[in-house]
């Protein structure tokens, strides 16, 4: 029998094409049975690595021939690679109370001054006003080594916040001086410890702690109803003062400096106002009296201790 060449060739083409085929079938398995069973079929690539590798560790042919395309990571739940996270946490961490020193035994319940004998006097500061000029306040306080009482304002804490913690975090001592700072003394009883209240949570939920001292607004001195209220709030000691050079008026510096150094002596408690300049630029000169006459500026806890 004659067979032509072309035939041949046909015929050997479609041989070797089966055979290659059969080959192929072989080493991907049973493909009757994946299709039966699909859930059968199923691709574990390796962990690739930052650089977009696969582990080494896994048995050849069971990682992928190359690198996945690269796709958009789902929202974690774990702290953020700029540590925001971790910053979030910590803000909403309960604040540490401050650490205060004990009180002298036999401090009166309302401190206008403190032993007259030591050498040291309190610069106390009612908190409110521009912050900047706060800010100012207290460094200029904290490069001389100074560490100020604070008597602030409940109603300037929810405008500035984070004030409390900047007092604190300074070496400086936080006071209550009412929500508001209206006229106390004029109140019924019910208002006026609404007003201790209010500025007391304030200062627990921002720091921990109510603070030590109430200094009741408007007034230089508590009266029998204001301290009243102020015991019910948790108080146990209100903070008076001796010297009031007025800075609230804004005087010059070199004028500011006159009052206070003319007035102050040991144990003396001061009355100065944040959110003035004349108070920032008078306190260098005042620390440069105090350090003259012998006299050093501390807390009212430190005053009293």
């Amino acid at each position: 029998m004659t067979v032509d060449r072309r035939t041949v060739l046909r015929t050997t083409v479609k041989l070797a094409a089966l055979a290659s085929a059969g080959g192929l079938l072989t080493a991907c398995g049973d493909t009757g049975r994946r299709r039966a069973d699909p859930g059968s079929f199923a691709v574990r690539p390796g962990p690739v690595d930052p650089s977009g590798t696969v582990d080494p560790a896994w048995p050849a042919g069971e990682g992928p021939a190359s690198p996945a395309p690269t796709a958009s990571a789902p929202p974690s739940d774990g702290p953020a690679p700029d540590g925001s996270a971790a910053r979030a946490a910590a803000a909403s961490a309960p604040p540490v109370p401050p650490v205060l020193p004990p009180l002298a035994a036999g401090t009166p319940f309302e401190v206008a001054y403190g032993p007259r004998t030591g050498r040291s006097v309190a610069l106390t500061c009612h908190g409110s006003g521009d912050p900047a000029l706060a800010t100012a306040l207290l460094e200029t306080a904290e490069k001389r080594g100074v560490g100020l009482t604070v008597m602030v304002v409940g109603s300037w804490l929810d405008q500035q916040p984070q004030m409390a913690r900047r007092i604190l975090d300074g070496g400086h001592e936080l006071g209550n001086h009412t929500q508001n700072h209206q006229n106390i003394s004029a109140m019924s009883p019910d208002r006026a410890r609404d007003e201790i209240a209010q500025c007391a949570e304030r200062l627990q939920r921002l720091t921990g702690s109510i603070g030590r001292w109430f200094r009741p607004s408007a007034a230089q001195y508590a009266t029998p109803m204001v301290r009243e209220q102020a015991r019910a709030v948790g108080y146990e000691h209100v903070l008076a003062f001796d010297v009031d050079p007025r800075d609230y008026a804004d005087p010059t510096a070199a004028e500011l400096q006159r009052r206070v150094l003319n007035s102050v002596r040991g144990g003396s408690v001061v009355a100065l106002h944040m959110g003035h300049r004349c108070t920032v630029d008078a306190l260098p000169g005042i620390l440069d009296g105090l350090a003259k006459a012998g006299l050093t500026p501390v807390t009212a806890s430190r005053l009293c201790a």
